[in-house]
């Protein structure tokens, strides 16, 4: 299994497996953005050699979901500081 999928695949899951939001984006946005990194050279060293290049781009595509859906708490979250405060 490509280490991209690995990355990809634990940054989605942690919005699913974990409630707190507050946290998850914090630890999935790195692993993120590591998945897209490694994919992305995957896909490349894959086209070279001519092998398959199915896990590089699941792999992408699995970064990219989790990394979206990071970017766009944490822009929620900083849009919208009054929600961390509760009275």
């Amino acid at each position: 299994m490509s280490l991209a999928v690995v990355f990809g695949g634990a940054s989605v899951a942690f919005w699913f497996c974990c409630p707190f939001w507050m946290l998850v984006w914090l630890l999935a946005l790195p692993l993120g953005l590591t998945g897209l990194v490694r994919g992305s050279i995957e896909y490349r060293a894959a086209s070279r050699q001519g092998a398959s290049r199915a896990q590089p781009l699941t792999g992408l595509v699995l970064s990219s979901v989790g990394t979206v859906a990071a970017v766009a708490y944490m822009v929620f979250v900083f849009t919208h500081p009054d929600l961390l405060i509760q009275e």
